[in-house]
């Protein structure tokens, strides 16, 4: 299976286990809706019983499982398989973020069966050093994200985002750099892009939003504004 080809700047909404049911549906067709009006590229992040939904009803977004492992067909109870994702129509997923931390070798391991069934692979890095030995195993996406940064409201600053893109892109040019803990306003997106990531997105500064739906116009518009300016440096 052919993977989705992404384009720079992309963006990643993860309700992570904020929301489910109808409230996640909700931001998932919001989500949708300003994809298709801005013509961007999102991931988005259900839980599994809710990855259904998704695939079925927001044909703009890219699906998103919060975690895959390694097994193959056969035993694994309880495990998240992935040629069950790829069957489903999920198209990436997330691996090794900080609330779920992976071993090197599953992690290894992983992210080749996710090629061999055709998922992106977004895989998260805690530092500099973290991020330029993952960017080893090539994944579709690394973000970079400081631990210490998530669900603060706070983004890492310029050198930071500069020097972790510049690490990954240094080992694997082709893996995009997702810049993206404390993100909670249109200003955090536009600095993310503007300082070198290829995307950013958000958790706590959607979902705890005063208004969601909102925040995250006031982020697409911004990720809109930033596209518009790179170009016209380019």
């Amino acid at each position: 299976m052919e993977k989705i080809v992404l384009r720079r700047p992309f963006f990643v909404v993860n309700p992570k286990s904020y929301l489910y049911g109808e409230e996640l549906h909700k931001l998932a067709a919001k989500t949708d809706e300003l994809c298709e009006r801005y013509d961007f590229q999102s991931l988005f992040t259900a839980q599994l019983i809710d990855l259904p939904w998704v695939i079925q009803n927001c044909p703009h977004l890219i699906p998103c499982a919060q975690f895959m492992e390694s097994l193959r067909p056969g035993r694994g109870m309880g495990h998240v398989l992935p040629e069950a994702l790829a069957a489903a129509g999920v198209k990436a997923t997330f691996l090794n973020h900080a609330e779920n931390p992976m071993t090197v070798s599953e992690l290894a391991r992983t992210i080749e069966r996710a090629r061999e069934v055709g998922i992106l692979t977004c895989v998260c890095a805690d530092s500099v050093e973290e991020a330029r030995a993952i960017a080893e195993l090539h994944p579709d996406i690394m973000t970079c994200e400081l631990t210490s940064l998530i669900g603060t409201g706070k983004i890492a600053g310029e050198d930071y985002i500069r020097t972790s893109t510049e690490a990954v892109k240094s080992v694997s040019p082709e893996t995009m750099v997702l810049q993206a803990a404390g993100i909670s306003s249109g200003q955090d997106v536009y600095d993310a892009i503007l300082y070198g990531g290829d995307a950013t997105g958000g958790t706590s500064g959607i979902v705890a939003a005063v208004d969601p739906f909102a925040t995250l116009e006031e982020m697409f518009a911004a990720l809109d504004r930033v596209r518009t300016d790179i170009s016209k440096e380019a």
